[in-house]
């Protein structure tokens, strides 16, 4: 009763102070009709509250997002399913679900008749054009009863996450996705010929396929061998992300940063897709040092574990990129780098990348045309370290780009 009183309304609030003001002025005139409606005012706010602050109604909300991931621009479903598992209500319930501002405004519904064993599904859509996590939740409940006389307020503590992701490109094949590591195919390959050095060969075993046979293996051994179902030959690709604050121009989506965190997205989902074992290191080397970095290919072109990083990178304050990561040569790959300003700074750092790939690539960004200025062609500095480079301003092609990098020439530096 007391948290009913507690909750009365503006409304509510108002229709008891008239009727008690009522029924002392009837009582003091001797008005019995002033009295009785001054009595009717009070027992009216009165009588909501009991029927609300005593009522045992027990809501539930489940909530499912419906797809957790979405590229930017993509629309989710959420779906709410509520639920009364105790006793009926007379009221409405006034639901609004706490959602972030770049997903749109807060949804609202009004829900009423909560009976026994009551259940209400509803569903609303959200959208972002900007990339990264967000929660969606708590959902909030407001019961009110008939007359609107009494509001009592409930959260639900059920949250949901939905990661937006940048967006992706499809590239063009292109010369670039051959043996890049120089390791071989993209794809594991089964050896039909060649020398016992050449093939990973085993004894015979009953209900070998005669066709496996290594006749070479087997004249030499004197027992008959089977070659094994396959070799593995990887192809490794590392993309460098530089996600410098002090690198980039602009602000928000428009921004030479996010322009870059796409770019790095539509290349590793296209390296996924044509095989090779990708990961992804940002400017600081924080995700290289992770145990799992790498994007196995085992688990096929999805790429989702990636694209969730790239939805939640930020720009950091550092001044030179870093580069303890490159030591791992036997790991690393080919290395692709969508590079933001290039300073006298970074040569270094560029330069010791070279010597740990093999022709590595760049993307290099004219990030003063962000500002409208023109620029050098920023490619210039990074072809005589060696780095196969093409320029990209505001509102570039990125699948012409992607093709021109593939013919892009290379001037080392004496």
């Amino acid at each position: 009763m007391r948290s009913g009183l507690g909750a009365l309304t503006t409304r509510g609030r108002t229709l008891l102070a008239g009727g008690i003001t009522a029924l002392f002025c009837g009582i003091a005139l001797g008005q019995v009709a002033l009295s009785r409606v001054g009595l009717l005012l009070v027992v009216l706010p009165v009588a909501s509250a009991a029927l609300i602050g005593l009522s045992r109604y027990r809501l539930s909300l489940a909530r499912a997002v419906e797809p957790r991931q979405v590229a930017a621009g993509q629309s989710s479903l959420v779906t709410l399913e509520i639920s009364n598992a105790g006793r009926a209500l007379l009221g409405t319930v006034r639901l609004e679900d706490q959602v972030p501002w770049a997903l749109g405004s807060r949804p609202r519904f009004v829900l009423g008749g909560l009976t026994r064993a009551w259940e209400r599904r509803v569903d609303y859509t959200v959208r972002s054009d900007v990339r990264g996590r967000f929660v969606l939740g708590p959902m909030t409940a407001r019961v009110t009863d008939p007359f609107g006389l009494v509001e009592l307020s409930r959260s639900f503590q059920t949250q949901a996450e939905l990661i937006v992701t940048p967006t992706v490109v499809r590239l063009p094949m292109t010369g670039l996705s051959g043996a890049w590591t120089g390791a071989g195919d993209n794809r594991p390959r089964a050896f039909a010929s060649g020398s016992a050095e050449d093939v990973t060969v085993r004894e015979y075993r009953h209900g070998d396929a005669l066709r496996r046979v290594h006749w070479r293996s087997s004249a030499r051994t004197g027992e008959l061998m089977v070659r094994r179902e396959e070799q593995p030959w990887q192809s490794r690709a590392t993309v460098l992300l530089d996600n410098r604050v002090s690198a980039h121009r602009g602000h928000g989506a428009a921004s030479s940063l996010e322009t870059a965190v796409s770019m790095a997205a539509s290349i590793v989902t296209h390296l996924a897709e044509r095989g090779f074992t990708v990961r992804l290191v940002t400017a600081d080397g924080a995700n290289a040092a992770r145990s799992d970095a790498w994007h196995e290919r085992s688990s096929g072109p999805d790429t989702r574990r990636l694209l969730e990083e790239l939805a939640v990178v930020d720009g950091v304050r550092r001044g030179v990129l870093e580069t303890s990561w490159v030591a791992d040569t036997a790991r690393t790959g080919m290395l692709i780098a969508v590079l933001g300003e290039v300073t006298e700074h970074d040569r270094a750092a560029l330069h010791r990348m070279v010597h740990h790939s093999e022709s590595p690539l760049a993307i290099a960004l004219d990030v003063d045309g962000w500002l409208g200025r023109p620029a050098a062609d920023p490619a210039l500095s990074l072809r005589t370290l060696g780095w196969r480079a093409v320029a990209a301003g505001p509102g570039v092609s990125l699948p012409q780009l992607w093709q021109d990098l593939a013919s892009a020439p290379t001037r080392r530096s004496s």
